[in-house]
């Protein structure tokens, strides 16, 4: 059996409104392609309380994530990567199609 690094996807529906079901099938379009296997979507409101990166982090902790994939970088709060994900994970985003690789907590990968 062939090992494929694990993918997560994070969508916001507030960002997403009509477009979610589109949005959430492009982002696991997108893993499959680049040869991710494909583990969980994680849909939240921007107006949820619970912050974003502990949540995330927790959850990349948990299941041993390489790459966590997002429509498009409109989806983080300021319209930015965060540069604490970016410690532990790589991004990619699929909306125009980039790869934010991960630094590593000395900010090298």
């Amino acid at each position: 059996m062939k090992f494929r690094p694990t993918a997560i996807g994070y969508v916001r529906s507030d960002i997403s409104g009509a477009r979610q079901a589109w949005d959430e099938a492009e982002v696991r379009s997108a893993a499959a392609l680049r040869g991710f296997d494909f583990a969980k979507m994680i849909v939240i409101d921007g107006r949820t309380g619970k912050p974003l990166l502990a949540g995330l982090k927790a959850t990349i902790a948990r299941i041993d994530v390489a790459a966590v994939f997002v429509p498009s970088a409109t989806h983080f709060e300021g319209g930015t990567v965060p540069s604490g994900l970016r410690r532990v994970v790589d991004v990619v985003t699929v909306s125009p199609d980039n790869l934010y690789p991960r630094t590593g907590s000395d900010g090298h990968r």
